[in-house]
């Protein structure tokens, strides 16, 4: 693989149909398009909400959605969400979510995030060791859902 042949941008509307493409592959999902892209016009214009992308000579093989999320919490502070991060399997094993997380610290950086959290499915093993060699640290807590 050429890194040169590798860029790293915000996603724009014309790339959702191959983000959720995408996602729909790495995360065996079916998200509906008109959904996602409702979705993503009413939060176009959120600084904090922040769509990234890794392309490979033109074809997006890598994303990761990046919430920032300031508090008036001093402890807290502004911190950022980063969840479906994903490479295509096809382009895994040479360092793109690496790469790509790299990047996410770089924007983490710029908005003044204190920290960087994520979610992950149990089984998404792989991944995981990709988190931990990064230095991602397993926090003591659960992660609990409630749905309406």
């Amino acid at each position: 693989m050429d890194k040169d042949k590798l860029n790293f941008r915000i996603a724009g509307r014309e790339d959702v149909k191959d983000i959720i493409k995408l996602c729909d592959e790495c995360f065996n999902e079916t998200t509906n398009l008109e959904y996602a892209y409702r979705i993503f016009d009413e939060n176009k214009n959120d600084k904090n909400q922040i769509y990234l992308i890794g392309e490979y000579d033109g074809e997006i093989i890598a994303h990761t959605k990046i919430t920032v999320i300031p508090t008036i919490y001093e402890n807290m502070n502004t911190y950022a969400i980063i969840n479906h991060v994903c490479v295509r399997e096809d382009m895994r094993r040479h360092n793109i979510a690496t790469l790509m997380l790299d990047e996410v610290k770089k924007i983490c950086k710029e908005h003044k995030c204190k920290t960087i959290e994520l979610w992950s499915r149990n089984f998404r093993t792989a991944a995981h060791a990709c988190y931990l060699n990064y230095g991602f640290k397993i926090d003591d807590a659960k992660f609990f859902i409630y749905e309406i």
